[in-house]
């Protein structure tokens, strides 16, 4: 007899991938993630159980003293300590209300952080109110201390298993197998988009492509296989041990396969997620509301002023103004930097536009130089940033100075000033130049609804390495969406861009 040749089917290749996903690390993780998912609810409950319990320790006895600890068994003060139980009981409980253990808010975005802080508010404030219904003492001072304290104490430990996790999932581990169907160019975008987050929860196994297509899916270094049609995904979703099943692009406004696979899915018990391109702009304003068995998809309009942006502005004012007045002894050094080394003035003023299109001066450090401006057409064709921007790894405008500046973000300081007298936000889009607004699309003058920031998406997903259409997402996302605890975390992104910067140039 003759052996007949085996060609290797998109099955072979998707168990060889899963293989190679499974070795990456030392200690790859290969449970299914509803297994992983519960032993890490399970570490952060354990967690926040322990931080509510030292948080509410420490603010009894700050503000109680030791002597009513020790003298509670005898009767003296033992209120207080009821009171301090009945808060840590309450807080926990609130924790688990609040579903701030939430699988599909783990490790990425900031919705788990803003579930953490509603919840402590709504156990105090529910506490509190049932105490002076029962007439009791409030013990303000108690309350005052253990809230910030606890609240901030619980944030920090979300946000240490976070950078755990995300440092797991580097090596494969702790990821949900997911399999992405749709048409080619659909299921590409969401490959792409969840290879460029690191803090991603999925590793993405297979494809399944309507059609004969059956080439595997090449984004960057990864090769995707296409493993089946869209009619077979429940069946083959089993068969791999896929935890997740992505329906992105057209398929995901039909209604009727989500439906019907949905049902197919029940048995195998992996998660149906639908990505729909409405998401890159409109996402945290989407909301479900069904009416008689009729799902409604709600999309509310974006904000551009009212008390929040009120708001918004009195903590600009506060930021810039303490920054100001902290960092004067950096910036004169870096004066005296920039002076020592080339001639011309410490400070580069360029027209910028703001917003609603209003013009301003926006300052920054020299790191250019003083000719810059005029030998900027010679440069014009060797232009390597995207879209309407003008950028260049190797500018020979630069300073050895500026380089330095510009590699940590230093040259920026000065729009603290900006920031204060109200033509820039701490957070926001990157201020434009007028010629750039002059080519913007019609969408793009989006980006101009609210104030320019210092820092912003842009900042800290890439800077000059993001391509044009990212860069436009990004701050459309941010203008339309943004929050206070989504700034705080862009500041927070921020600092630890300066410290290891990319795309700086």
């Amino acid at each position: 007899m003759t052996s007949v040749e085996r060609h290797p089917t998109p099955l072979d290749v998707l168990r060889d991938v899963s293989l190679g996903i499974r070795e990456r690390g030392r200690h790859a993780v290969t449970t299914p993630g509803i297994t992983w998912t519960r032993r890490y609810r399970g570490k952060l409950l354990l967690t926040d159980c322990a931080v509510i319990a030292v948080a509410v320790g420490a603010s009894a006895v700050l503000r109680f003293g030791t002597e009513s600890l020790f003298s509670g068994v005898a009767g003296i003060a033992v209120n207080e300590w009821i009171i301090a139980l009945l808060t840590a009981l309450c807080w926990v409980g609130a924790l688990g209300l609040c579903r701030t253990r939430e699988s599909r808010e783990l490790g990425v975005g900031a919705a788990e952080y803003k579930r953490v802080v509603r919840a402590s508010a709504v156990a105090f404030g529910l506490l509190a109110l049932a105490l002076l219904l029962l007439d009791v003492d409030i013990p303000r001072g108690f309350f005052l201390i253990a809230l910030p304290l606890g609240t901030a104490a619980l944030v920090f430990g979300r946000w240490s298993w976070r950078r755990w996790l995300t440092n797991q999932r580097r090596f494969g581990n702790y990821l949900s197998r997911a399999l992405v169907v749709g048409d080619r160019a659909d299921v590409g975008y969401v490959i792409r988009r969840i290879h460029r987050n690191s803090g991603a929860a999925y590793a993405i196994v297979g494809a399944a492509l309507c059609g004969n297509d059956t080439a595997p899916i090449v984004e960057g270094k990864s090769i995707v296989p296409v493993v089946t049609t869209p009619d077979n995904v429940a069946l083959v979703a089993k068969d791999i041990g896929a935890d997740t099943v992505i329906v992105a692009g057209g398929y995901a406004s039909e209604s009727t396969y989500i439906r019907d696979l949905g049902w197919e899915l029940e048995s195998t018990g992996a998660e149906l997620v639908v990505a729909s391109k409405l998401t890159n702009v409109a996402g945290p304003r989407i909301h479900f509301r069904p009416v008689e068995g009729l799902p409604l998809m709600h999309v509310e309009l974006p904000s551009y002023d009212g008390p929040k942006h009120t708001l918004k502005r009195v903590l600009d004012v506060i930021i810039s103004g303490i920054a100001l007045i902290a960092l004067l002894p950096v910036m004169a050094v870096i004066a005296l930097a920039i002076k020592s080394e080339s001639p011309g003035p410490v400070l580069f003023s360029q027209e910028r536009v703001g917003r609603g299109g209003d013009s301003f001066r926006m300052l920054k450090f020299r790191s250019m130089v003083q000719t810059a401006e005029d030998d900027l057409a010679a440069l014009l064709e060797k232009n390597e940033g995207s879209g309407v921007l003008f950028k260049m790894k190797q500018d020979p405008r630069v300073t050895r100075v500026g380089k330095f500046l510009r590699t940590y973000s230093l040259d920026e300081l000065p729009q603290l000033l900006n920031i204060f007298l109200g033509d820039m936000s701490v957070v926001g889009p990157r201020p434009p130049l007028p010629r750039e607004v002059a080519d913007y699309e019609g969408h793009v003058r989006r980006r101009l609804y609210i104030k320019p920031g210092l820092t912003g998406m842009w900042q800290v997903n890439g800077r000059s390495d993001l391509d044009w259409e990212e860069s436009v997402r990004l701050d459309l996302y941010y203008v339309e969406n943004w929050s206070f605890t989504g700034d705080l975390m862009i500041i927070w992104r921020t600092f630890r861009v300066l410290i290891h910067p990319v795309g700086a140039y």
